[in-house]
């Protein structure tokens, strides 16, 4: 495989055209690692929105396959197999996907049967380059090669590599996770229009809490339950709030969502989901 890479994205929706656009201002373009990024989408016009970061447009998905040594699968997973369906792969590509709960074996057996695949997991924030993905290096990939994928995510925020067995598992970290805190976040915002505060400071204050708790997690030092001590006088405020959460079982609740999300990952797969 060339140092100098050709990079395609099979798919140009939202999750995509973010990666485009911070793939296409990294050091990995600037440097030359990545030489020209193109795209298909069956909606010409949103690589055609990309144009202004360079990217080019493919006239179909094989030609955008037959041109490019990394691949890019950011289409929607029920769609997936389909698509693939209609492609013709070469072994030495490297085939990324972004694609929720779909296994390197699905792609092989859509494709052909020694395709070289890298799982992956990102989320929305990607979009505004604070995005948290999970890879997972399949066999055949050499190091170098994943490290080029580590770092094309990283371009939109942070990457993280876990094992490929943990794809279906680490959705509910991740990825489904962030629809999880905006709607634990639409309580409190909720209780703060319901008593008369202004809504745009409201969500100012909440929504810095929430940043600088995460940096307390990452960079305190503390563990998650010294920091919830740190916050709980005796008899104060705080730990009137957290009878209330204990009370409804907050961290079983999330334990019981975070479970129905991986079960549902594997059901959309076709898998078995052994516990």
């Amino acid at each position: 495989m060339s140092t100098q890479i050709k990079l395609g994205f099979l798919g140009a929706g939202n999750m995509g055209a973010a990666m485009m656009r911070g793939i296409a201002a990294s050091e990995l373009c600037k440097s030359g690692v990545i030489t020209q990024i193109f795209a298909f989408d069956t909606d010409a016009e949103k690589c055609q929105a990309l144009a202004d970061v360079g990217i080019q447009p493919c006239e179909s998905a094989q030609t955008l396959c037959d041109t490019v040594d990394y691949l890019v699968l950011a289409v929607k997973p029920q769609v997936l197999g389909s698509v693939l369906d209609t492609l013709t792969l070469r072994s030495e590509q490297v085939v990324i996907s972004i694609c929720a709960g779909i296994s390197a074996e699905f792609i092989r057996s859509h494709t052909i049967s020694n395709a070289r695949i890298i799982l992956c997991m990102p989320n929305t924030p990607l979009m505004l380059g604070h995005g948290a993905t999970a890879l997972a290096k399949c066999s055949g990939i050499t190091d170098a090669e994943f490290s080029i994928a580590m770092q094309m995510f990283a371009t939109c925020g942070i990457a993280e590599e876990i094992p490929e067995t943990k794809m279906r598992e680490i959705i509910a970290v991740n990825s489904s996770s962030p629809a999880f805190l905006y709607l634990y976040a639409k309580g409190f915002l909720d209780f703060a229009k319901n008593e008369g505060l202004d809504d745009g400071a409201a969500l100012r204050l909440f929504t810095q809490a929430m940043i600088g708790s995460a940096k307390m997690m990452t960079d305190s030092g503390y563990t998650i339950d010294e920091l919830i001590k740190m916050v709980s006088s005796p008899g104060g405020t705080t730990l009137a709030g957290l009878d209330q959460l204990y009370q409804g079982e907050l961290t079983e609740t999330v334990s019981r969502c975070c479970d129905a999300c991986t079960t549902r990952a594997y059901e959309l797969a076709g898998a078995e989901r052994k516990k």
